[in-house]
């Protein structure tokens, strides 16, 4: 059995219970070495054959899984915060299902996730928006063009955009056309990590504040009025709404 694991956003407390469970008892881990915190290795059993997939390819990572799976051995792969979202297992899966291996994906904790937990903010906030979009600006690798930012932008929901830090003032460019309009945004470096940055702005300055701070990688970018805006309560806790759960006052 393969078992991809996510490892959550940095912080090794937020890998889930199943997860480090299963991480404790593995044979063989290859984990994202780029991302993922070594202290997770710590978790591992003493015999354990460790794998840092950063300088690795695709064809390297599956021959150690072929050959581990061959052996009887339990194998973890350990991706970064949740390892369906920009994960690329999509890859692995399907070469581990031609050669028939069993694998398993278990949840961790996004990076946006925990961005919203480090800002102290919820993404969907009645008569704001209910909507949350992740996505990225098209650099190296290019985005469908249905997906494009400026597009997406038009929407007016929270947004959370990934491995778009370095290129800031081109995700400035196309959010200003988009929402035509200047909003809050909030950039988190490294959440979670012990030497998380938090900077504040708007589309107006956040390009600026970004350069100052020489942040160039590992950030999220969260946009939208929820970061700083009125809102109406939630009729969850409404003690005039009724649901299944509770009478309203009579």
């Amino acid at each position: 059995m393969v078992h991809f694991i996510g490892a959550g956003p940095g912080d090794v407390d937020l890998i889930t219970v199943k997860g480090r469970d299963i991480l404790s008892r593995a044979d063989v881990v290859i984990y994202a070495g780029s991302l993922v915190s070594e202290e997770h290795i710590k978790f591992c059993k003493e015999e354990a054959k460790i794998y840092n997939s950063a300088s690795m390819n695709l064809d390297e990572v599956i021959e150690v899984m072929k050959k581990s799976e061959a052996e009887g051995k339990e194998v973890v792969r350990l991706h970064t915060g949740d390892p369906s979202i920009y994960g690329a297992i999509k890859e692995q899966m399907d070469e581990l299902k031609t050669l028939g291996i069993n694998y398993e994906v278990v949840p961790g904790v996004s990076s946006f996730t925990a961005a919203a937990a480090s800002i102290k903010s919820e993404f969907t906030l009645p008569s704001v928006t209910q909507t949350v979009i992740l996505t990225r600006v098209e650099g190296r690798t290019p985005v469908p063009e249905t997906e494009d930012l400026e597009a997406l932008a038009r929407i007016g929901a929270s947004m959370a955009i990934f491995l778009s830090i370095s290129m800031i003032d081109k995700v400035v460019g196309k959010l200003r056309k988009g929402y035509g309009r200047n909003v809050p945004i909030a950039v988190v470096e490294r959440a979670t990590w012990e030497d998380e940055r938090v900077i504040y702005g708007t589309l107006d300055d956040i390009a600026e504040k970004i350069k100052a701070a020489k942040i160039t990688k590992c950030a999220q970018i969260l946009v939208g009025d929820f970061i700083d805006c009125e809102y109406e309560k939630s009729k969850l806790y409404d003690k005039s709404f009724t649901h299944m759960f509770r009478e309203g006052i009579k």
